[in-house]
């Protein structure tokens, strides 16, 4: 098979799939007469090749996928333009601490946070599969570590933890995904980094099963919303 034709298989393959896909599955493709080198070379031709399109060819933590161009953002919500679910800062704030900390506990993350984290903030993480318990700490009543999921790589757009950003204050962390639009521009991230005080900061987010995921929008909403924290008392 000529490399043309090996291409047009992969191209139809990535563009038919609902799920990213790893070359080690790709190369069945070709009863594995392709190596994996072969393989990723092939798929970085194709990126080019879609260069100047409105769809594009990324890599992320669980694999190869097509996906709309940010710019493409304002076109398709015409066509869904239904809301999407809204993430409060608290929600985002402990999202990053697991993310740069992890594994964490929730006593880490309050400790880090100075506030209560309340349930329903881890929860709504695991919900939506950017978190999960890895295990336990071997400490008194053995609390669950958290940490982040591929998924969560996945919606970020991003192939490993190694390509988050690196800031050093826990205040820069907690806007990490915002500072993470700037540098990555296959992501769309729209917020106040420092939103004055009484300012609530949303994430909006496609649906779990938005096949155009990932686009993040994230706004600073003039009525405050609900953190669900709850201040330690002293």
């Amino acid at each position: 098979m000529n490399t043309v034709d090996a291409k047009r298989v992969l191209e139809t393959a990535l563009i038919c799939s609902h799920q990213p896909i790893q070359i080690r599955d790709l190369r069945v493709l070709f009863a594995d007469a392709l190596g994996a080198d072969t393989i990723r070379t092939l798929l970085e031709e194709l990126q080019l090749d879609w260069a100047q399109r409105g769809v594009e060819l990324v890599q992320v933590a669980t694999g190869w996928r097509f996906q709309s161009r940010p710019e493409m953002r304002e076109f398709l919500d015409r066509l869904n333009p239904e809301k999407p679910p809204k993430y409060s800062r608290a929600v985002m704030e402990t999202l990053a601490i697991i993310a740069y900390r992890q594994p964490v506990t929730r006593g880490d993350m309050e400790d880090i946070r100075g506030v209560t984290v309340n349930s329903l903030v881890i929860k709504q993480l695991e919900d939506r599969g950017w978190v999960e318990v890895i295990g336990h700490r071997e400490t008194v009543g053995r609390p669950s570590l958290y940490a982040t999921t591929r998924q969560f790589l996945d919606d970020l757009g991003l192939a490993s933890l190694d390509q988050l950003p690196v800031f050093d204050s826990d205040q820069a962390q907690a806007n990490a995904f915002a500072r993470l639009g700037e540098a990555d521009p296959s992501l769309q991230l729209d917020m106040a980094l420092e939103p004055t005080d009484g300012e609530a900061v949303v994430i909006e987010v496609p649906a779990a099963d938005n096949a155009d995921a990932p686009i993040f929008e994230l706004s600073s909403p003039r009525d405050p919303a609900s953190n669900g924290d709850e201040t330690h008392e002293h």
